[in-house]
């Protein structure tokens, strides 16, 4: 859906800051996290300078979709109070700077990717950047409320990617990572979206407590938390790492289903401060950062030699 609110002209000067801003650099440590994660725990080897490089790769590729997510949403990020202030609703940037620095950002990180590392993972990475910019940012998120399970899978792919860096291949293993992250994405952000609600009915976009209510968010919360276990898991059972990240697996998840049964069972009060919706936004962060860090911790590990 085009963007129908006034353009939002630039009329303060533009600092690189603002460059940086529009590539989203707290949502960016988590796709380079997750990456970097995948690379490392593939099987194989791969030379520091292309590891470097196809990391690189996908920053850019995160940045760049990004980018094209800000220009287009400027409008709507204008209508709420937690991004009112972003560059392009905050008149810093014009949104033609905004919307090519996207492009080519974008572009040059495919093209890094296939050049020195691989058309495989380069072709992951177009899928991902076109699935953020254009399948979520354009066309699922002002038209459905299944959106964020949809849209998930471009938060999904850094993983993938990287392992496929180092492989060469798509297997079970990354297959799984991606998973992981796909269903991890509906409970994380249904939680924030639960206290911020607000701001989405007031911009008009249809995320599920807006148009089904705060008992159905809740429910889908808790379903998809159910679901994310056994998958979280899969990885240690398939025989795919050891005892490190298993055991971080079964502790994670049943800690996200402790913190997911009083966001289920309970409703807001008209003083309600939503602080088990808050606390479970906020450790959904730190599960997913120590499950990958355990992923790596298990194949430095096996290298060593230490015990399965």
């Amino acid at each position: 859906m085009a963007s129908t609110a006034p353009q939002i002209a630039a009329q303060m000067p533009t600092e690189w800051r603002d460059f940086f801003a529009l590539t989203k650099p707290r949502v960016m440590t988590l796709v380079i996290f997750t990456a970097i994660c995948g690379v490392l725990a593939a099987p194989g080897t791969i030379h520091p300078i292309i590891g470097f490089t196809a990391i690189l790769a996908i920053a850019m590729g995160a940045g760049g979709s990004a980018v094209l997510n800000m220009w287009w949403e400027a409008d709507i990020d204008a209508g709420m109070k937690r991004t009112r202030s972003r560059p392009l609703p905050g008149g810093r940037m014009r949104r033609e700077d905004a919307r090519d620095f996207g492009i080519f950002l974008s572009g040059v990180s495919v093209v890094l990717m296939g050049l020195a590392v691989g058309w495989l993972a380069a072709a992951l990475l177009l899928g991902a950047i076109i699935y953020y910019a254009v399948i979520y940012t354009m066309w699922l998120k002002p038209r459905t409320p299944q959106n964020i399970v949809i849209g998930g899978g471009a938060g999904a792919f850094p993983p993938l990617i990287g392992w496929v860096a180092v492989t060469g291949e798509i297997t079970a293993m990354p297959i799984l990572l991606f998973a992981i992250i796909f269903f991890w994405t509906p409970p994380h952000f249904w939680a924030l979206a639960l206290f911020v609600q607000s701001d989405y009915a007031k911009v008009g976009i249809p995320m599920l407590p807006v148009v089904a209510g705060e008992k159905a968010t809740r429910r889908q919360i808790m379903a998809y938390t159910v679901l994310l276990a056994p998958i979280a898991i899969a990885p240690w059972w398939i025989g795919g790492t050891g005892w490190i990240y298993g055991s971080c697996a079964v502790v994670l998840s049943a800690l996200f289903l402790i913190l997911a049964v009083p966001v289920f069972t309970r409703m807001r009060e008209e003083t309600d401060t939503m602080q088990p919706e808050k606390a479970l936004f906020k450790f959904s962060i730190v599960y997913l950062f120590v499950l990958f860090a355990a992923l790596v911790a298990d194949r430095v590990a096996a290298y060593q030699g230490w015990p399965a």
